[in-house]
Protein backbone atom coordinates (compact mmCIF):
# COMPACT_ATOMS: atom_id res chain seq x y z
CA UNK A 1 0.00 0.00 0.00
CA UNK A 2 1.29 3.61 -0.80
CA UNK A 3 2.47 5.79 1.91
CA UNK A 4 2.13 8.40 -0.45
CA UNK A 5 -0.43 11.51 0.73
CA UNK A 6 -3.81 11.70 -1.14
CA UNK A 7 -2.44 15.58 -2.13
CA UNK A 8 1.01 14.53 -4.00
CA UNK A 9 -0.49 11.19 -5.13
CA UNK A 10 -3.23 13.63 -7.22
CA UNK A 11 -0.25 15.41 -8.57
CA UNK A 12 1.15 12.48 -9.58
CA UNK A 13 -2.00 11.32 -11.42
CA UNK A 14 -2.53 15.05 -13.17
CA UNK A 15 0.98 15.04 -14.03
CA UNK A 16 1.34 11.58 -15.72
CA UNK A 17 -2.18 11.79 -17.56
CA UNK A 18 -1.92 15.92 -18.64
CA UNK A 19 -4.89 16.82 -16.79
CA UNK A 20 -3.64 20.55 -15.75
CA UNK A 21 -5.70 22.11 -19.18
CA UNK A 22 -8.85 19.69 -17.58
CA UNK A 23 -8.46 21.02 -14.18
CA UNK A 24 -7.90 24.57 -15.25
CA UNK A 25 -10.90 24.61 -17.40
CA UNK A 26 -13.28 22.17 -14.95
CA UNK A 27 -12.34 23.54 -11.27
CA UNK A 28 -12.32 26.92 -9.61
CA UNK A 29 -9.94 29.47 -10.35
CA UNK A 30 -8.78 32.54 -9.47
CA UNK A 31 -10.78 36.15 -10.96
CA UNK A 32 -8.94 37.74 -13.12
CA UNK A 33 -9.08 41.34 -12.70
CA UNK A 34 -11.03 43.45 -15.01
CA UNK A 35 -9.40 46.68 -16.47
CA UNK A 36 -12.50 49.16 -15.80
CA UNK A 37 -14.56 49.02 -12.31
CA UNK A 38 -16.97 46.20 -12.25
CA UNK A 39 -20.25 48.43 -11.59
CA UNK A 40 -19.48 50.11 -14.47
CA UNK A 41 -19.02 47.52 -16.62
CA UNK A 42 -22.66 45.53 -15.27
CA UNK A 43 -23.57 48.73 -15.94
CA UNK A 44 -22.62 49.74 -19.70
CA UNK A 45 -23.74 45.63 -20.25
CA UNK A 46 -27.32 46.49 -18.58
CA UNK A 47 -27.55 49.04 -21.66
CA UNK A 48 -27.38 46.09 -24.34
CA UNK A 49 -29.22 43.25 -25.63
CA UNK A 50 -28.36 39.23 -26.00
CA UNK A 51 -28.88 39.10 -29.44
CA UNK A 52 -26.06 41.52 -29.63
CA UNK A 53 -23.92 40.02 -27.05
CA UNK A 54 -24.19 36.83 -29.12
CA UNK A 55 -23.21 38.19 -32.40
CA UNK A 56 -20.11 39.59 -30.62
CA UNK A 57 -19.35 36.24 -29.16
CA UNK A 58 -19.57 34.39 -32.62
CA UNK A 59 -16.48 36.86 -33.58
CA UNK A 60 -14.73 34.96 -31.18
CA UNK A 61 -15.89 31.78 -32.47
CA UNK A 62 -17.94 31.15 -28.85
CA UNK A 63 -20.91 29.57 -30.86
CA UNK A 64 -22.10 28.27 -27.89
CA UNK A 65 -22.78 30.79 -24.69
CA UNK A 66 -26.39 31.33 -24.55
CA UNK A 67 -27.91 28.85 -22.17
CA UNK A 68 -30.67 26.66 -23.44
CA UNK A 69 -34.24 28.27 -24.61
CA UNK A 70 -35.71 26.06 -21.96
CA UNK A 71 -34.36 28.70 -19.16
CA UNK A 72 -37.14 31.24 -19.49
CA UNK A 73 -37.68 35.01 -18.19
CA UNK A 74 -40.65 34.55 -15.02
CA UNK A 75 -41.29 37.91 -16.76
CA UNK A 76 -42.01 38.17 -19.99
CA UNK A 77 -41.40 42.04 -20.90
CA UNK A 78 -37.90 41.32 -18.96
CA UNK A 79 -35.56 44.09 -19.41
CA UNK A 80 -31.66 43.51 -19.80
CA UNK A 81 -29.50 42.69 -16.55
CA UNK A 82 -26.05 41.77 -16.21
CA UNK A 83 -23.74 40.58 -13.29
CA UNK A 84 -21.35 38.37 -12.40
CA UNK A 85 -21.70 34.64 -12.38
CA UNK A 86 -22.12 32.93 -8.77
CA UNK A 87 -22.84 29.02 -9.70
CA UNK A 88 -25.02 26.61 -7.58
CA UNK A 89 -25.26 22.42 -8.22
CA UNK A 90 -27.83 20.73 -6.43
CA UNK A 91 -29.45 17.47 -7.29
CA UNK A 92 -32.41 15.30 -6.58
CA UNK A 93 -31.61 14.06 -3.20
CA UNK A 94 -34.11 12.60 0.11
CA UNK A 95 -31.47 13.79 2.81
CA UNK A 96 -32.60 16.77 4.92
CA UNK A 97 -29.41 17.00 7.22
CA UNK A 98 -26.92 19.69 5.75
CA UNK A 99 -29.39 21.35 3.21
CA UNK A 100 -30.29 24.55 4.83
CA UNK A 101 -26.53 25.05 6.63
CA UNK A 102 -25.43 24.80 3.26
CA UNK A 103 -28.03 26.97 1.71
CA UNK A 104 -26.60 29.80 4.48
CA UNK A 105 -23.34 29.82 3.82
CA UNK A 106 -24.20 30.02 0.07
CA UNK A 107 -26.34 33.00 0.71
CA UNK A 108 -23.69 34.22 3.22
CA UNK A 109 -21.03 34.33 -0.04
CA UNK A 110 -23.68 35.83 -2.33
CA UNK A 111 -23.09 39.67 -2.27
CA UNK A 112 -23.47 42.61 -4.30
CA UNK A 113 -23.13 42.31 -8.86
CA UNK A 114 -23.88 38.55 -8.66
CA UNK A 115 -25.52 36.78 -10.74
CA UNK A 116 -26.86 33.44 -9.94
CA UNK A 117 -26.80 30.56 -12.15
CA UNK A 118 -27.94 27.26 -10.62
CA UNK A 119 -27.43 23.60 -12.26
CA UNK A 120 -30.26 21.86 -10.45
CA UNK A 121 -29.50 18.60 -11.35
CA UNK A 122 -32.50 17.49 -13.58
CA UNK A 123 -34.92 17.96 -11.17
CA UNK A 124 -38.70 17.79 -11.98
CA UNK A 125 -40.55 17.55 -9.13
CA UNK A 126 -38.63 20.14 -6.78
CA UNK A 127 -37.58 23.59 -7.00
CA UNK A 128 -34.26 25.61 -6.29
CA UNK A 129 -35.52 29.41 -5.77
CA UNK A 130 -38.76 30.62 -4.07
CA UNK A 131 -39.61 33.98 -2.77
CA UNK A 132 -37.47 33.98 0.50
CA UNK A 133 -34.20 33.41 -1.52
CA UNK A 134 -35.05 36.14 -3.45
CA UNK A 135 -35.48 38.43 -0.55
CA UNK A 136 -32.51 37.14 0.83
CA UNK A 137 -30.59 37.59 -2.20
CA UNK A 138 -31.90 41.26 -3.38
CA UNK A 139 -31.24 42.72 0.08
CA UNK A 140 -27.49 41.33 -0.61
CA UNK A 141 -27.31 42.96 -4.11
CA UNK A 142 -27.53 40.13 -6.20
CA UNK A 143 -28.95 41.33 -10.25
CA UNK A 144 -30.90 38.26 -10.96
CA UNK A 145 -30.85 34.46 -11.08
CA UNK A 146 -30.97 31.79 -14.15
CA UNK A 147 -32.19 28.46 -12.42
CA UNK A 148 -31.96 24.98 -14.77
CA UNK A 149 -34.82 23.99 -12.73
CA UNK A 150 -37.95 25.34 -10.59
CA UNK A 151 -38.46 28.14 -8.70
CA UNK A 152 -42.18 28.62 -6.98
CA UNK A 153 -43.83 31.74 -5.19
CA UNK A 154 -43.65 33.41 -8.55
CA UNK A 155 -46.34 36.24 -7.16
CA UNK A 156 -43.69 37.28 -4.31
CA UNK A 157 -40.87 36.94 -6.66
CA UNK A 158 -42.57 39.36 -9.59
CA UNK A 159 -43.54 41.59 -7.02
CA UNK A 160 -39.62 42.25 -5.54
CA UNK A 161 -38.69 43.20 -9.48
CA UNK A 162 -35.67 40.90 -9.09
CA UNK A 163 -34.86 39.35 -12.54
CA UNK A 164 -35.68 35.37 -12.73
CA UNK A 165 -35.36 32.94 -15.36
CA UNK A 166 -36.80 29.16 -14.76
CA UNK A 167 -37.11 26.11 -16.34
CA UNK A 168 -40.82 25.87 -14.86
CA UNK A 169 -42.93 26.79 -11.98
CA UNK A 170 -43.68 24.47 -9.46
CA UNK A 171 -45.47 24.33 -5.73
CA UNK A 172 -42.47 22.11 -4.02
CA UNK A 173 -39.38 23.30 -2.07
CA UNK A 174 -36.15 21.69 -2.12
CA UNK A 175 -35.88 20.73 1.15
CA UNK A 176 -36.46 16.37 1.23
CA UNK A 177 -36.63 16.18 -2.30
CA UNK A 178 -33.19 18.34 -3.80
CA UNK A 179 -29.74 18.96 -1.95
CA UNK A 180 -27.09 22.04 -2.80
CA UNK A 181 -24.17 20.17 -2.95
CA UNK A 182 -21.68 23.10 -4.46
CA UNK A 183 -20.92 26.81 -4.77
CA UNK A 184 -18.91 29.18 -6.84
CA UNK A 185 -17.59 25.74 -8.68
CA UNK A 186 -17.59 26.11 -12.59
CA UNK A 187 -21.09 24.13 -14.09
CA UNK A 188 -22.14 23.19 -17.42
CA UNK A 189 -25.72 24.12 -18.58
CA UNK A 190 -26.54 23.15 -21.60
CA UNK A 191 -23.40 23.18 -23.74
CA UNK A 192 -22.23 26.41 -21.63
CA UNK A 193 -19.36 25.50 -18.92
CA UNK A 194 -20.32 28.84 -16.62
CA UNK A 195 -17.16 29.80 -14.13
CA UNK A 196 -17.81 32.04 -10.92
CA UNK A 197 -17.01 35.75 -12.41
CA UNK A 198 -17.83 35.25 -15.74
CA UNK A 199 -20.53 38.09 -16.73
CA UNK A 200 -23.97 36.93 -17.09
CA UNK A 201 -26.23 39.18 -19.91
CA UNK A 202 -30.48 38.20 -19.69
CA UNK A 203 -32.88 39.54 -21.23
CA UNK A 204 -36.55 38.47 -22.73
CA UNK A 205 -34.75 36.64 -25.22
CA UNK A 206 -32.44 34.85 -22.62
CA UNK A 207 -29.08 34.15 -20.49
CA UNK A 208 -26.19 34.66 -22.54
CA UNK A 209 -22.38 33.96 -20.53
CA UNK A 210 -19.46 35.96 -21.68
CA UNK A 211 -15.72 34.86 -20.36
CA UNK A 212 -14.62 37.18 -18.11
CA UNK A 213 -11.62 37.26 -19.95
CA UNK A 214 -13.42 38.80 -22.92
CA UNK A 215 -15.58 40.91 -20.71
CA UNK A 216 -14.13 44.12 -21.92
CA UNK A 217 -13.65 43.81 -25.28
CA UNK A 218 -16.65 42.60 -26.06
CA UNK A 219 -18.30 45.30 -24.46
CA UNK A 220 -16.96 47.28 -26.80
CA UNK A 221 -17.50 45.88 -29.17
CA UNK A 222 -21.66 45.46 -28.51
CA UNK A 223 -21.71 49.22 -28.05
CA UNK A 224 -19.99 50.02 -31.42
CA UNK A 225 -22.60 47.64 -32.58
CA UNK A 226 -25.60 48.94 -31.45
CA UNK A 227 -24.07 52.69 -32.64
CA UNK A 228 -24.25 50.94 -36.71
CA UNK A 229 -27.47 49.61 -35.54
CA UNK A 230 -28.83 52.82 -34.76
CA UNK A 231 -27.61 54.12 -38.16
CA UNK A 232 -29.18 51.71 -40.01
CA UNK A 233 -32.57 51.93 -38.27
CA UNK A 234 -31.91 55.68 -39.52
CA UNK A 235 -31.57 54.65 -43.18
CA UNK A 236 -34.19 52.43 -43.34
CA UNK A 237 -36.77 55.14 -41.94
CA UNK A 238 -35.32 57.94 -44.45
CA UNK A 239 -36.29 55.14 -47.30
CA UNK A 240 -32.62 54.19 -48.20
CA UNK A 241 -32.99 51.23 -50.29
CA UNK A 242 -31.33 48.07 -49.52
CA UNK A 243 -28.03 48.26 -52.08
CA UNK A 244 -27.85 51.93 -50.26
CA UNK A 245 -27.53 50.46 -46.71
CA UNK A 246 -24.97 47.51 -47.76
CA UNK A 247 -22.83 50.32 -49.43
CA UNK A 248 -22.41 52.52 -46.59
CA UNK A 249 -21.65 49.12 -44.25
CA UNK A 250 -25.06 48.27 -43.02
CA UNK A 251 -26.51 44.87 -42.98
CA UNK A 252 -29.94 42.86 -42.75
Amino acid sequence: MSTQDPAARLRAEVKAMRLDWLVAEREARPLAPLPIPEKALLDRYAQLYTGAVSDVLREHALMDQALPHRIQPLRPEQPCTAGFAFTAKSAPNTQVTGEMTLRGAMLEAMGEGHFVVWDAGGAEDSTAWGGVMTAAAKARGVRGAAIDGGVRDTRQVMDADFPVFCRFRHPNAALGRAMLSHFQVPVRIGAVMVHPGDVVVADMDGVMVVPRALALPVLERCEEILGLEKEIFDWIEQGDSVAEISAKGGYF
